[in-house]
């Protein structure tokens, strides 16, 4: 069935610098131009054929140039993001964003939280008075952080019912911590799945590869099941997170790890996770169907 990559990125670092890039020397592969004509014939054998691009840098330059790739009409559908949240004219800027070419895929804002010293950051007067704006645009938002952020995306989401929160990644839980499910990410993942106004994405994770000694799946399976149990198909959304998942495995390796550890749902399940909860959440439009 047709597919949707909910989480996937762009970058040209000979047109932008990508400081993110240099904090690591094992991000060093990544450090060239991935575009969108890369992914779309790994996407295409896949069976994916509308996707979601996520921002990366906390510049005001990059959304526009994400928003041109939506408006060609073809595997980009939909867009998350960047805006300063605690910005007074937010509400501006949001609305000029919509009246870009390719506006009207802006699907979602993420901030990268990691960048935030501060692991309540979400939770400030300013920055819920910013996500209170995305709401009122219509707009989801991505919360993309380490287990420390996880309480303080569940009390902004507690706070804003009306705005609909996707926790990137399954909020980045540590698999090399334990055979089951750790903490602390479990018992704050737990208050999130509780949430009626938050969804999460199975990406990230399934490109970690398993412990030595271990099954090729076995690392991912208590973090999936947790999932599963507090979110059920209808709030989860695959993402492939390439090209970051490149470092680990190869995009069909990804699609594959998913297609594994969903293969006991049904099929109106499965296409809930593969499709129709990102189209739904993210209020993609016709294009890829």
């Amino acid at each position: 069935m047709p597919g949707v990559d909910a989480h996937h990125h762009v970058w040209d670092v000979s047109a932008h610098p990508q400081p993110w890039l240099d904090s690591d020397e094992a991000l060093a592969p990544l450090r060239r131009k991935f575009a969108v004509a890369d992914l779309a014939p790994h996407a295409a054998a896949e069976g994916v054929t509308a996707s979601v691009v996520v921002q990366t840098v906390a510049e005001s330059w990059e959304t526009p140039e994400l928003l041109a790739l939506a408006a060609d009409g073809r595997l980009v559908t939909g867009v998350v993001g960047w805006v300063d949240l605690t910005a007074p004219d937010i509400a501006d800027v949001l609305a000029g964003l919509r009246e870009l070419p390719g506006g009207g895929h802006l699907a979602a804002i993420r901030h990268p939280v990691l960048i935030e010293p501060d692991p309540d950051w979400l939770v400030r007067p300013a920055v819920l008075r910013g996500l209170a704006a995305v709401a009122a645009a219509g707009l989801a938002y991505d919360v993309v952080g380490e287990p420390r952020h996880l309480p303080a995306a569940a009390d902004a989401a507690g706070r804003l019912p009306q705005l609909t929160f996707v926790l990137d990644h399954l909020g980045n839980p540590d698999l090399t911590a334990s055979p089951r499910a750790s903490e602390p990410w479990a018992s704050a993942f737990s208050r999130l799945a509780a949430l009626p106004n938050v969804t999460a994405k199975l990406s990230g994770i399934l490109s970690e590869p398993p412990r030595p000694g271990a099954g090729s799946l076995a690392h991912l399976w208590p973090y999936y099941d947790t999932a599963l149990a507090g979110f059920g198909p209808g709030r989860l959304m695959f993402g492939s997170d390439w090209p970051v998942s490149t470092l680990g495995a190869s995009y069909a390796q990804v699609c594959a790890a998913a297609r594994a550890l969903t293969a006991g749902l049904s099929p109106a399940e499965r296409e809930a996770i593969f499709s129709g909860t990102a189209r739904r959440i993210y209020a993609l439009g016709q294009v890829g169907r």
